[in-house]
């Protein structure tokens, strides 16, 4: 069987990036990924917000200074993939394209600017791709998929790897302004009629999560974030309570834009379109009932990456994979990062500490991050790999996941003390995930004194819990290993468990 890591070193294309350009009803971007991988790592992200639908509705046509705008942005964006060596570039058109009367002529001209062909999506298929963008995101979703554009709105059962059959309705951001010349009440009375037509949707959305994809949802959580003073300034995977969400919402609605907190973070051009996306949640919430709203990152783009691997790669854990990625890259010996995963693993066992399906994946990725920080200065790395890891691109784990890996490696560099860490990073994990990330970085603190990151060596060294005693078994070759600082770190295992250290020497 094939290793973590030379599975992870067969997915990473270094050298090899692939692109998708997205040529939306609001914005045209350009994507730039490392390779196609499970676990996809943007390495290029640039959009130009050209309003390519903003009169659709009403004129049937395309804006010819939109036209114009996104035609030298896709000019740009070409100079950008060949300058990258991109090996693939997808490009891809939805709502605004397919609608106007002009479209075919736009895209005619989208191709000769961008040098490549153009899929232009139905709007089944967008609804088809960016539920795949969910489930190449979350882990084990279930719920319902909401994409808002600038054009449309695409809805589509999601649950596990299985995707139903979409909708897509003439509800995006601009063609909401556009017709209802404005009025947000005329806006909220298109909304409600609209969904109200579509009840097959949201009937089965109660009690289950709603993922909201889409530059315009993203801002608003964003904001929402800022409201309530959120510690972890990550989109995707935050989580909407949808009684605290209404009363949000409805703020952005009756409120000047101008007034909400950290509103300089998003752009001026889409501002205006901020009170329409809170007007299509809000009545998605109210008709639906979902338990919460997940805020997703992933979405047409990642969908048609995710839709182009092979079965068996699109089985694979997001998370496990973007964290074995890391560790092949990153760590001083990859296959030590596997080895302790069984190693704590085996002592979890031992002491009977009940793990779930939730719980294994999270402390196996936690394993493979290990050692991501050793090349920064010793009195850093807690820092630097808490960083890294709230912070990081990863797919498949919500916040308190994000909270509990970072909290993990922290306290493996920092020690024990829960006092060394932000109480908003404590709080935001939970105190379950606190009490677990203590304990697994305690087993750390043991493992990596015995190993110094070396593979081969855990294996001879178990650490089990035996009676009322926690037992880490040393071979006579080792016996030397066992001093005062080793001895330092079995004590506070052993106080953190209300359990005797004791050190064997085997042989």
């Amino acid at each position: 069987m094939q290793t973590i890591a030379r599975e992870a070193q067969g997915r990473l294309k270094i050298g090899q990036p692939v692109a998708i350009i997205d040529i939306g009803s609001n914005s045209v971007r350009l994507v730039a990924y490392e390779g196609l991988a499970r676990a996809v790592t943007p390495i290029y992200n640039e959009k130009v917000l050209c309003g390519l639908g903003r009169h659709v509705a009403t004129t049937g046509r395309l804006d010819e200074d939109a036209v114009d705008r996104a035609l030298r942005a896709l000019a740009r964006f070409r100079v950008l993939c060949d300058t990258m060596q991109v090996s693939e570039v997808f490009v891809l058109a939805t709502a605004a394209a397919r609608d106007a009367t002009n479209g075919p002529a736009f895209v005619a001209a989208a191709e000769k600017a961008c040098g490549h062909p153009i899929s232009l999506l139905s709007g089944a298929e967008e609804a088809r791709v960016s539920a795949l963008g969910v489930v190449a995101g979350f882990y084990e979703p279930d719920g319902l998929a909401g994409d808002m554009g600038g054009g449309s709105l695409e809805l589509v059962d999601v649950k596990g790897p299985t995707v139903g059959q979409g909708v897509t309705m003439p509800l995006g951001g601009l063609a909401l302004q556009d017709v209802s010349g404005g009025s947000l009440k005329k806006a909220q009375k298109i909304v409600r009629a609209a969904l109200e037509r579509a009840p097959e949707y949201l009937e089965h959305l109660h009690g289950r999560t709603f993922y909201a994809v889409g530059g315009t949802w993203r801002a608003l959580a964003r904001l929402h974030q800022a409201a309530t003073d959120y510690p972890l300034h990550v989109m995707h995977g935050y989580m909407i309570d949808p009684r605290d969400g209404l009363d949000f919402l409805r703020l952005v609605e009756e409120a000047d834009a101008k007034g909400l907190k950290d509103i300089e973070s998003i752009s001026e051009a889409r501002r205006p379109l901020l009170a329409y996306g809170a007007i299509v949640l809000e009545e998605i919430i109210r008709l639906g009932g979902p338990k919460e709203v997940a805020i997703s990152a992933f979405g047409v783009r990642e969908g048609v990456l995710f839709d182009r691997l092979d079965p068996e790669a699109q089985k694979r854990d997001p998370l496990l994979a973007a964290a074995s990625d890391l560790n092949l890259l990153r760590s001083r010996s990859p296959r030590h990062g596997e080895e302790l995963c069984e190693w704590t693993e085996a002592f979890i066992r031992s002491f009977g500490l009940p793990e779930t399906e939730a719980d294994n994946r999270l402390r196996r990725a936690a394993c493979l991050l290990a050692d991501i920080g050793w090349r920064a200065h010793p009195d850093y790395r807690g820092e630097q790999s808490l960083n890294l890891i709230a912070y990081g691109a990863f797919a498949g784990l919500d916040h308190p996941g994000r909270a509990y890996l970072a909290l993990s490696i922290f306290f493996r560099h920092e020690g024990l003390s829960p006092d060394k860490v932000s109480s908003r990073i404590r709080s935001l994990a939970g105190s379950r995930y606190l009490e677990r990330a203590r304990l697994l970085a305690a087993l750390m603190r043991i493992a990596y004194p015995v190993s110094v990151s070396m593979e081969g060596i855990l294996p001879q060294a178990p650490l089990r819990a035996r009676g009322s005693q926690v037992v880490l078994q040393l071979p006579a070759q080792m016996q030397d290993l066992a001093n005062e600082r080793l001895a330092g770190r079995m004590k506070a295992l052993g106080k953190l468990l209300g359990m005797e250290p004791v050190i064997e020497i085997l042989g």
